[in-house]
């Protein structure tokens, strides 16, 4: 068997049916996998090892008496500081966060908590997960396992640490902009965006999601299928369909049409080490036996600057709520960027909507006539890890978002699963977005890459 940090979700499971290994002793080195790793890498904002000790034990009670909760009972897991946990702060990744431990749990943490899995812990994020980094003003920098100088992206940067190190096979996300996907892609991993509403969450919001993050596609289906069970609280929430999201048999990608963007049309220019990689991609789809054509730009830089003013207002009209000793705790990179919306009209406002409105009908409209859409998750590998964004410049903080924002705006599932290497060794992420509500058709073309793709690169040691 191989070392217990590296079983999969669904290796586990197996695993504790059988009786060849417990939830307790996979907790255990879990834990002991953030002791060597911590130090390092900074990805956890609360280690709870008392408590996931005991669950661990009742979970390992109930597969001798062949009564789990669900196939993921004892399955260690992560939950990022944005997703509230009972009796744990949700600060939202600023040091001017509220510390009010959280009265109750938000869905996709009861829904694992109902399922058995074993949490671990609340991991880190950059202040009110507005920036594709792992810098904080709270939890400080999160770095990237592969090389402790570059970047984790964000804003689930210590989901995506995490899971390279091995502190479990599961960790939960959030995603409004890109902050599952990106971090899959700096880090190595797979990361589902799922179409809004498919997981409920609260408090819900445009664009925002709570997606898997792992290191296959099975172990994020195996998830999936937990996480998308129904909560009343969300109300933008789509209807519940009790399918079965882990049932993946490899799809036949023949006669599949496939979309290739390369250039988005706005954002930063895409670096030659990854194109060339998506391209390697999409050659691997078209010798299976798929089509694959190019897709024009359809995003404008217009487009994408009216995306970032309306983050903007978003987050300012919050930060004007706290106390002026609270708001002067927020990362001053935060600040300095949010403050940009002081000087813009409610009409300006509105016309920043309009914008994100048109990015949606840009984005649903770029995947007619294709069954699926194949892109860069971000035209970069990772950055600098003490950077807020590249180039450390608030007036071009979203600049690495450009592929990734428009299917958060339009609703559409997305995943980012590694597609190789850059020439210093970092990982480099492919996009697969499918049609609105198809978040098994892409899990689906995500599965078939991982057998069309060359084995991945073994995960770094402490």
């Amino acid at each position: 068997m191989a070392t217990l940090h590296d079983l999969s979700a669904a290796e586990l499971s197996t695993a504790y049916r059988t009786r060849q290994v417990s939830p307790v002793e996979v907790t255990r080195a879990a834990l002991t996998r953030m002791e060597a790793w911590e130090p390092k890498i900074h990805a956890m904002y609360v280690i709870d090892a008392v408590g996931a000790l005991a669950q661990a034990t009742s979970s390992e009670r109930r597969w001798r008496a062949g009564e789990p909760l669900s196939p993921l009972d004892g399955v260690p897991i992560t939950i990022k500081d944005n997703i509230a946990t009972k009796g744990v702060p949700t600060p939202l990744g600023t040091a001017a966060g509220d510390m009010t431990p959280a009265a109750a749990d938000a869905p996709p943490s009861a829904r694992v908590r109902e399922a058995g899995c074993v949490l671990l812990g609340k991991t880190t994020m950059p202040d009110y997960g507005m920036l594709a980094s792992g810098v904080s003003s709270l939890h400080g920098v999160t770095r990237n396992p592969w090389n402790l100088a570059r970047n984790t992206a964000g804003s689930s940067s210590g989901a995506g640490a995490g899971i390279v190190a091995g502190y479990g096979p599961l960790a939960l996300g959030t995603d409004i902009g890109g902050s599952v996907r990106l971090p899959a892609a700096y880090n190595g991993i797979f990361a589902l965006k799922p179409s809004l509403g498919r997981v409920p969450i609260y408090p819900p919001y445009l664009g925002r999601v709570t997606g898997p993050m792992t290191r296959n596609v099975r172990d994020a289906a195996l998830l999936l299928r937990e996480l998308a069970k129904p909560d009343a609280r969300d109300y933008m929430s789509l209807p519940y369909e009790p399918r079965d999201w882990a049932g993946l048999p490899s799809p036949d990608v023949k006669g599949r049409k496939l979309g290739l963007v390369l250039d988005i049309g706005a954002g930063l220019k895409v670096q030659p080490a990854v194109s060339a990689a998506v391209q390697k991609a999409a050659a691997a789809f078209e010798a299976a036996g798929a089509t694959v054509e190019p897709v024009a730009p359809f995003i404008t830089q217009e487009i994408h600057e009216g995306l970032d003013r309306f983050f903007q207002v978003r987050l300012l009209a919050d930060v004007q709520l706290l106390s002026h000793e609270r708001q002067a705790k927020v990362l001053p990179f935060i600040s300095a960027w949010c403050r940009r919306a002081e000087r813009l009209t409610a009409i300006d406002v509105i016309r920043a909507l309009g914008q994100v409105m048109l990015l949606r009908e840009k984005a649903v409209a770029a995947i007619q006539g294709y069954d699926f859409l194949l892109s860069p998750t971000s035209p970069i590998t990772a950055y600098g890890a003490e950077e807020p964004a590249p180039g450390s410049d608030p007036e071009h903080a979203l600049e690495h978002v450009a592929f990734t924002a428009p299917f958060n705006m339009s609703e559409q599932p997305a995943v980012s699963i590694c597609a190789g290497y850059d020439p210093e060794g970092l990982p480099i992420g492919l996009q697969i977005v499918g049609h609105r509500f198809d978040d098994l058709g892409v899990l689906g073309m995500a599965r078939a890459y991982e057998e069309l793709r060359p084995p991945p690169r073994p995960w770094p040691e402490p």
